[in-house]
């Protein structure tokens, strides 16, 4: 790493990331305050506040603000302090989709968010795996420190031994629940105070020099300052001091305490993010590593979005650049289909509001409308014929079949489910034998959330039904023996929606006839989404 050429500055001031947490954990109320501190709103609105103000600036689709969780990623801009922010939200509920998994693909690093009362939940180790697989730098903030929570030598060594990664506190609370004060920024030996009074405010902090500095008493009362120093010293004994380069290379954590409600801790892990977070990355491609700083430009597609705009039957294809600098207008190489793309109108995000961009760097996401040429997985180039890889699809772990309520409109229906495999939403299969579609999905809530969207983007109510296969496995192997397998299984057999061959099962058994009966071919769980 250290023998690089340093990045050109506009590429090097950019810091792109993800925030991870299990549901209710305060991820959207943290991201809303990411964009006050970024000046990117003028006020955070409150999930619960009334009428038109409750809906949540980062989560636009209209079952979202029902039910007020994030289900589709977002990804938004902005600036802050000389910074280049671009945050990609991800789903944080349990069954969300695979979604979440492709977008860790396309960030330098992730922020886990923590309760502090319940620690690490299930559905945090589940994307903390994620980021492992990819060694991807992570910072956590222990939210919810001005609610009763748990000791804070406890929540640390929970996540030492449930996540197997060191944990250096980066600041240490004073306090917990209603006598939570602030807290103590260890890197900068700052006292930092929260303001209950005003939400919307940045906390004030107060330069202090170590913990003997007679200032903190006037702040600190005598008993809290005792119990602060006495912390401090076991955590200096007990816990690792942070090491940036430890922290890069996924193997420490820095560990932040606050309260997102309260904008407390908020801007210190920003800044956290800014001064020791990762600028872009080196990606994998097949052929080759592509470095940020290389001069043609080149992105990949790690997540479509259709109908962002209701009005408009629009998708929006989100890229990851991976290097150099585009400038609207310029035309790019689409490697699937090995045609050039003139891209004039790329758009930028923040939250539900997008802009037109003249311009992007390497570690921008932007956003290419177009009308269904672009799919998750693909390349696109200044020409060269590169494809990017780790960028995973899964088998389903749930199949339902899918009716349209009114049969003069099954071909609608044809329509809708085609884009929802091509944005990633769901897994499309249409069997050898009979009419009809099987959906898989990850978990049970995207049935509610396709459903939801058939209506409303199509005007076409569908029912869901129990299948009775229980799972799908991608078939690969030579083409004869693939072919004589398909006659023999023709009940069994379905197509997804790229056209490859997949095996439905109702039973563990039925895969391990296949191994034995046809030993040449192979049944994958997950194919790499890959042109």
């Amino acid at each position: 790493m250290s023998n690089r050429p340093a990045l050109p500055a506009e590429i090097a001031r950019r810091r792109t990331f993800a925030i991870i947490s299990h549901p209710d954990a305060g991820k959207t109320t943290l991201t809303e305050k990411f964009l006050l501190f970024g000046g990117a709103i003028q006020m955070a609105g409150q999930v619960r506040a009334k009428g038109e103000a409750r809906r949540t600036r980062s989560d636009f689709m209209k079952l979202e603000q029902d039910r007020g969780i994030s289900v589709s990623a977002s990804a938004m801009s902005f600036e802050y302090g000389h910074f280049r922010f671009n945050l990609v939200d991800t789903p944080g509920h349990s069954d969300f989709s695979e979604d979440t998994y492709r977008t860790l693909t396309a960030v330098d690093a992730a922020i886990m968010v923590i309760d502090g009362a319940k620690g690490v939940e299930s559905q945090t180790r589940k994307l903390f795996e994620v980021c492992r697989l990819r060694d991807l730098p992570i910072l956590t903030f222990c939210n919810k420190m001005d609610r009763e929570s748990r000791d804070t030598f406890e929540i640390i060594d929970e996540i030492q031994e449930n996540l197997a990664i060191d944990v250096a506190p980066a600041s240490w609370p004073i306090g917990m629940g209603r006598d939570f004060l602030g807290c103590y920024d260890i890197l900068h030996d700052r006292l930092e105070l929260m303001d209950r009074a005003d939400r919307n405010k940045v906390a004030e902090s107060i330069k202090i020099n170590g913990l003997d500095d007679p200032k903190l008493a006037e702040h600190v009362p005598a008993d809290q300052l005792a119990k602060l120093r006495e912390e401090l010293e076991m955590a200096r004994e007990l816990l690792p001091a942070f090491n940036r380069q430890s922290f890069l290379e996924g193997h420490m954590t820095p560990i932040w305490f606050g309260s997102a409600i309260n904008s407390f801790g908020v801007k210190e892990l920003m800044d956290g993010i800014g001064e020791y977070g990762p600028e872009p990355q080196i990606q994998k491609a097949t052929e080759r590593s592509v470095a940020p700083d290389e001069t043609p430009v080149t992105g990949f597609v790690f997540k479509v979005q259709a109908n962002m705009d209701p009005k408009h039957r629009d998708r929006v294809a989100f890229v990851r650049l991976v290097s150099g600098h585009f400038e609207r207008g310029m035309k790019l190489t689409h490697v699937r289909t090995k045609k050039p793309m003139a891209v004039s109108n790329p758009v930028l995000f923040l939250a539900a509001d997008r802009e037109l961009a003249e311009e992007a760097w390497a570690g921008d996401i932007m956003g290419i409308p177009n009308h269904g040429q672009l799919r998750i997985g693909d390349a696109l180039t200044e020409g060269e014929a590169l494809r990017f890889t780790g960028i995973p699809s899964f088998a389903p772990e749930l199949l339902n079949t899918v009716r349209a309520l009114d049969p003069m409109k099954a071909k609608h229906l044809d329509k809708a489910l085609m884009q929802f495999a091509e944005e990633g939403a769901a897994k499309v299969f249409k069997p050898m034998i009979g009419s009809g579609f099987i959906v898989g999905v990850v978990g049970a809530l995207q049935f509610d959330v396709l459903a939801s969207r058939i209506e409303i983007e199509y005007g076409l109510p569908v029912r869901f039904e129990s299948s009775h296969f229980t799972s799908a496995r991608w078939v690969a192997g030579p083409k004869a023996e693939v072919e004589r397998f398909v006659n023999i299984n023709k009940g069994h057999i379905s197509t997804d929606h790229d056209g490859d061959v997949v095996f439905m099962t109702r039973l563990q058994w039925d895969i391990d006839r296949v191994q034995r009966d046809f030993p040449e071919l192979k049944l994958t769980a997950t194919k790499e989404m890959m042109v």
